[in-house]
């Protein structure tokens, strides 16, 4: 029964909601951003990735939420197939509304679900894919890249590769778009630097279904001085171990990008190959304030120890939470043009979203592998900050399609 005191009550308290610009319901709603990854296909990575963006949404919605109302994330499993992905991206974006999309590991879905986000203009930040296509050649507004892409990562591998004596270049790389694109950077900027290497066989086995024996025997028929390895994921374990046995790594240099990432690399344990040079993470080194304040809250919520894909994850959340409050508003373009020159802080340190080809600044480290303890570690590692990695954004932003 509604007494006259009870109504007087409400509509007092409904005045000052109107007062401040909301109703009751708007005040409460919440910005929806849409997650999708490979979790079933690639846990390895994509676990640590969505704690680390549980982790920075924890954080923010406990700081007040963005534009003064709580941060959600609405997560689907992508497959890791193009078609799949598409799938639940446009599930997220049609029947669940969200305003971004973020997310995807592997390039060929990201380059899929990048598409898609052109085609719906519904703003994406892909997280990991590491192709580069993805922000040159098929680069489009709506989409920003997160990770360092295979450029900058063979930038800082070519530049150790070129300091070595090794002439002879053989490389091992998955048949489908990442492993194309890691092969040709690495290929173009080495050669650029030490004109007289020669490249003496290319081995492209098909992803995560590597014939690891048949592909140790035919580097080595090549006879090669050194190896650039691309494989990841259950192919690196089975690639390294029929290395070792059949002594392919013996006098021999091996480069490999993401060679370091504790997803990939912690799985072998005391077989991890020593000597290697990586690009991964050093989470146990790394002291900055930014990194020692991600690693302990990391650390304390889930008990276990971050992997870079735990650091892409959480980038990723707080990178669309300080673009909607650049923006004002869950508007597409408004978030579009917030983003473009953004500025945000990370674990890895301050990155920007460059304006000419929507690529962020993030770095990678480099280094040797080692084994400390029964498990891997990277020694002698240095960071390569993207900005002073990546082609001058004049120079970017002619490898874009003409918008």
């Amino acid at each position: 029964m509604i007494t006259r005191r009870t109504f007087t009550q409400t509509a007092a308290s409904l005045a000052v909601l109107l007062s401040l610009g909301a109703t009751p319901a708007a005040a409460a709603d919440p910005i929806r951003i849409g997650d999708l990854n490979s979790y079933t296909r690639l846990p390895a990575f994509t676990l640590p990735y969505r704690n680390g963006w549980q982790l920075a949404l924890d954080e923010i919605n406990a700081s007040g939420g963005v534009l003064g109302r709580p941060l959600e994330v609405v997560s689907k499993d992508d497959g890791g197939t193009p078609g799949d992905a598409v799938t639940a991206a446009n599930d997220l974006a049609v029947k669940e509304g969200v305003s971004v999309l973020f997310g995807t590991l592997l390039s060929n879905v990201g380059l899929a679900v990048s598409d898609f986000a052109k085609q719906r203009q519904v703003p994406f930040v892909a997280a990991e894919p590491l192709t580069d296509t993805i922000a040159w050649s098929q680069g489009n507004r709506y989409t920003f890249r997160l990770r360092p892409g295979t450029y900058v990562q063979a930038a800082m591998l070519a530049e150790e590769a070129a300091k070595l004596p090794a002439k002879r270049w053989a490389t091992v790389a998955p048949n489908y778009e990442y492993g194309k694109s890691a092969v040709t950077a690495f290929k173009t900027l080495l050669s650029e630097k030490r004109p007289d290497v020669e490249w003496v066989d290319e081995q492209w086995p098909a992803q995560f279904k590597i014939d690891a024996g048949a592909t140790v025997q035919a580097v080595a028929r090549s006879n090669p001085d050194a190896i650039f390895n691309v494989t990841f994921g259950s192919d690196l374990a089975k690639f390294v171990r029929e290395g070792k046995l059949r002594g392919l790594f013996e006098g021999r240099e091996v480069v490999s990008i993401l060679g370091g990432e504790p997803e990939w690399i912690d799985p072998l344990k005391d077989e991890a190959p020593e000597g290697w040079i990586v690009t991964g993470y050093p989470w146990y080194a790394i002291d900055t304030p930014a990194h020692t304040a991600f690693r302990e809250a990391y650390m304390k919520k889930f008990d276990d120890y971050p992997r870079l894909g735990s650091v892409v994850g959480y980038s990723a959340v707080r990178t669309i939470a300080k673009a909607l409050e650049a923006a004002g508003s869950t508007d597409a373009d408004k978030f579009i043009e917030a983003m473009k020159g953004l500025d945000v802080e990370t674990p890895l340190g301050p990155i920007t979203f460059r304006t000419a080809d929507q690529q962020s600044t993030m770095g990678t480290y480099v280094g040797r592998l080692t084994v400390k303890d029964g498990m891997p570690h990277m020694q002698d590692w240095k960071y390569g900050d993207g900005k002073d990695l990546l082609p001058p954004e004049d120079e970017a932003s002619k490898m874009r399609p003409a918008s």
